[in-house]
């Protein structure tokens, strides 16, 4: 009986050593794995942000510079903490028109690693956009762009550089970050009342 229970209890001990080292063994990747969920959500952090305290940087521009008839304006006003930027206007397409809009250069900003622009917006239930232009984009009417649409409620927006699409098949399919040169926010393609708000802009890697 002696010698049985130690044949059983020498099994029992080879037993728990198996599982103790398959558990290091978890332990271990559970560890990877999280260092490595930790260093991409580190990554993926705005390196640049535009609170619109820097009012310059910014210009309205209309179709009227083509022809169009569409107005409009851009203000800036405080809300609590917040400078928000506020484009308003009337889009026409009479004289093959048809945009309003608000940009702001990128000049000596490195966007080698940028993978996302967010921001927070709200509006008139109404569909708007967001375009960049590179320094493929050499023609006034290209650029790439991506749509959003807006409720009465500031909500977050992000948009992945690799969603944006070109306007025309004379660009790249794909945009590369380190060409960005400008963005715009952008109300286009019909007549309709523009009313939107724009707050928080981060450029994420």
């Amino acid at each position: 009986m002696i010698g049985m229970e130690y044949i059983d209890n020498k099994l029992l001990y080879k037993k728990l050593i198996k599982i103790l080292f398959f558990n290091k063994i978890n332990i271990v990747i559970y560890l990877l794995l999280f260092f490595i969920y930790i260093n991409n959500n580190a990554f993926s952090e705005n390196f640049f942000s535009d609170n619109f305290h820097e009012h310059d940087k910014w210009t309205f521009i209309t179709d009227n510079v083509m022809g169009g008839v569409s107005k409009g304006s851009l203000n800036f006003f405080k809300s609590k903490d917040d400078i928000i930027a506020h484009m308003s206007g009337e889009v026409s397409t009479k004289n093959n028109g048809g945009f309003i809009q608000i940009r702001r250069e990128l000049k000596n900003i490195n966007l080698t690693k940028l993978e996302s622009i967010s921001f927070l917006a709200k509006g008139n239930n109404e569909e708007y956009f967001l375009h960049i232009r590179t320094k493929k984009t050499i023609l006034p009417w290209q650029y790439y762009s991506v749509k959003f649409f807006v409720n009465d409620k500031f909500s977050e927006f992000i948009l992945p550089i690799a969603n944006f699409k070109k306007s025309n098949f004379l660009l790249p399919s794909k945009v590369l970050s380190k060409d960005i040169k400008s963005i715009a926010f952008v109300a286009y393609g019909k007549n309709f009342t523009a009313d939107l708000f724009i707050k928080s802009i981060n450029f994420n890697y």
